[in-house]
């Protein structure tokens, strides 16, 4: 028990800055990724199957709700989190969690590393304190507007972000059982603090300065020092603009949360079923997290998963209940009601700062770089693919792209391990095989790829042959292309008095063409066990 209430607290302490630098990230108020942070922290875990996960607002999410937030605001947010939370139910119902596992390395690597250049790159309007008025557009319009205004940045931001980057950096080469960020940022702040208040013509921008709330009359700047209301979150969700046509244009957003909260939650279970024993099961644990999506939004929250870097940390925190996750929610839940003026005074640079190392944190160099140096190129097609859609349009086509590519590469591959070849001449315990004879060896699945293959190769067989024996015993599966083709192979045949022979079909493969309406017994079709009896019954007709 203690040991979960301490991972707890150290969880919390991290997850504090870090769900408001990621709230801010993706464009909404600090405390909404605070909120998340509370309710998914204690709702995942008591709703999932993994009992050391810790859920929250991720680095993975940002670049997917930036566009969200752009077009449709908090509302369309608050709604895409809702159907993102239906959808990942029915993904548990169906038992689709074990599909995890067919999303190929290198389509992961590419958007997880894409998504870390696009965070970085995000983090340089706050670390170098430029003044850009509508920071909007895709990235190649925000690289845009972050070059053309370069001139505007402050000095004072910079050396605040820098010095953040150096103490994050220098304190974990400690080993210290303290988190970097508490110590960094808290150092930082009161230094800030000072300068701000000696020296307010540096005019250091803090979360108070950026962010300011008007909440039931209550108006102020920086966190609201309000505990959470379970409501229709704020005047963000108001029922009147809800639509069906919104719904619709929000859906595909939607889908593209489930699918990446659940990628991430599973891979973050996987990680800490590896590192503790445990075993997680998948399904409920996106049915858990599907029921977190759909209370987040009530609380003003926004899309939350399991985070795998804090989980880490919970691990060899010394977590190993869902105990330490509820604690971490309750633990930033207190810090929320009675320190929110305190926390308003964090520096936006030093959030930037400890952005940039999650970035980096997440970014997968060492994978990236191994994928490049020994994988086959297909796998590195596959990889830069992934990595240059991401960065350029958006995660959902990355994906979609990528696992679109790795299919057809792997059906490449597979077509390449297909092979029908003319055997007469190679069998020794046959050597003299008549003329008319021909014998075809088949190795590997029969489906679409292959199939027009094997159909070329026997309609080309030589004049003379009137018997074509294939050996099927290599033969793994047979698809329902296979089958047609294989139905017009015999059809040609029957039209000109040849006679086919399957030999080796497996049990399988005989029970397929049976239930397709293959007579195997009609005339001009055999089927016979070994290769051997088809030479002889062929030497019989």
């Amino acid at each position: 028990m203690k040991n979960n209430i301490l991972s707890g607290l150290t969880v919390g302490i991290i997850a504090l800055p870090l769900s408001m630098a990621l709230a801010i990230a993706t464009g909404v108020p600090p405390q909404l990724g605070l909120y998340t942070a509370i309710i998914a922290g204690i709702f995942a875990a008591i709703f999932g199957s993994s009992k050391i996960n810790i859920s929250g607002p991720t680095a993975a999410f940002v670049v997917i709700l930036i566009p969200i937030v752009q077009e449709f605001g908090i509302t369309g947010l608050l709604l895409c989190g809702l159907l993102s939370g239906i959808i990942l139910i029915f993904v548990g119902i169906l038992k689709f969690g074990t599909l995890i596992e067919l999303i190929p390395y290198p389509v992961t690597v590419g958007f997880t590393s894409g998504i870390a250049v696009v965070i970085a790159t995000f983090q340089i309007k706050d670390f170098f304190g430029l003044t850009i008025e509508n920071f909007n557009g895709h990235y190649i319009d925000k690289i845009y507007l972050i070059f053309t205004s370069f001139n505007t940045f402050k000095s004072s931001e910079l050396i605040v972000g820098l010095f953040t980057l150096f103490l994050l950096i220098l304190w974990q080469k400690t080993k210290s059982k303290i988190p970097a960020a508490l110590v960094s940022l808290s150092f930082i702040t009161l230094i800030v603090a000072f300068f701000n208040f000696y020296f307010p013509q540096l005019n250091i921008s803090t979360i108070a300065s950026t962010f300011h709330y008007n909440i039931n009359g209550l108006q102020g700047s920086g966190i609201p020092p309000l505990p959470l209301q379970f409501s229709i979150p704020w005047s963000f969700l108001k029922p009147q603009e809800i639509s069906l046509d919104l719904l619709y244009k929000l859906l595909p957003h939607s889908i593209a949360i489930a699918i990446l909260g659940a990628l991430e939650s599973l891979l973050c279970a996987v990680i800490s079923d590896g590192m503790t024993g445990n075993k997680t099961d998948p399904n409920k644990e996106l049915i858990g997290q599907g029921i977190t999506n759909i209370i987040v939004p009530f609380f003003g929250g926004i899309p939350a998963t399991a985070a795998i870097a804090r989980t880490v940390v919970n691990i060899k925190s010394g977590g190993t209940s869902k105990i330490s996750s509820i604690i971490h929610g309750l633990f930033i839940l207190l810090a929320i009601t009675f320190f929110s003026s305190y926390l308003s005074y964090l520096p936006m640079a030093s959030l930037s700062a400890l952005l940039l190392i999650v970035a980096w944190n997440m970014s997968e160099v060492k994978h990236f770089v191994n994928i490049l140096k020994v994988a086959p190129k297909h796998d590195v097609y596959v990889l830069l693919t992934c990595f240059i859609l991401t960065v350029l349009f958006d995660m959902q086509i990355a994906v979609a792209i990528g696992i679109g590519l790795a299919s057809i590469l792997f059906i490449k591959r597979t077509i390449d391990l297909y092979s029908i070849e003319l055997v007469n001449t190679k069998l020794t315990f046959h050597p003299d095989i008549p003329d008319n004879i021909s014998i075809y060896d088949i190795n590997g699945p029969m489906f679409f790829g292959a199939a027009q293959n094997a159909l070329k190769t026997l309609l080309n067989a030589k004049e003379e042959t009137n018997i074509v024996i294939l050996n099927m015993q290599n033969v793994t599966m047979i698809d329902m292309t296979a089958m047609v083709a294989l139905k017009s192979i015999i059809n040609n045949f029957q039209n000109k008095n040849k006679i086919l022979i399957l030999s080796g079909l497996n049990n399988r493969i005989e029970r397929k063409l049976e239930k397709a309406n293959f007579d195997l017994n009609k005339k001009g079709l055999a089927s016979v066990t070994k290769l051997e009896d088809a030479i002889l019954y062929a030497k019989s007709v």
